[in-house]
């Protein structure tokens, strides 16, 4: 079952600090560019995936072209994909080991939730960060 509890949705905010975002925008108006660069102004640590932008530069970050070709840690897959372009993303977290799969507003899928929890990475879907993050009073990331 997706975290849905406010305290693990607190939790998971406060102890991420490396974020993939999957489906990143280079348009401003794009909510996955809002997001990103609202994130990185709460001290998070926000790297782009996109296979159209890989190697170019967003917000400060390379673009890479999936989770794979991230050459650190992360800590979290924020996916900006419609429902049906999770699956092989959500597989790619589990191998990638990757411990946290966030699926933002809109974006639901029970069966790939199902497949991360079992191999142990929590899952929230259908929510948003951005939301989230003053909703629950969660402070900015320490440096």
């Amino acid at each position: 079952m997706p975290v849905e509890h406010p305290e693990m949705i607190r939790q998971i905010l406060s102890d991420v600090r490396t974020i993939a975002l999957v489906g990143a925008s280079e348009k401003p108006h794009r909510p996955s560019h809002e997001v990103m660069a609202y994130l990185q102004g709460r001290g998070y640590r926000v790297i782009p995936v996109n296979p159209r932008l890989a190697g170019r530069t967003l917000l400060g970050e390379t673009v890479y072209p999936d989770l794979a070709a991230i050459p650190e840690s992360v800590d979290m897959a924020d996916l900006f994909l419609a429902p049906e372009r999770t699956d092989r993303v959500i597989d790619a977290a589990i191998a990638c080991r990757i411990p946290v799969i966030w699926m933002q507003v809109g974006v639901i899928n029970h069966t790939g939730a199902g497949r991360a929890e079992a191999a142990g990475l929590k899952v929230v879907m259908d929510r948003c960060p951005k939301q989230e993050i003053p909703r629950l009073g969660i402070p900015p990331v320490a440096a």
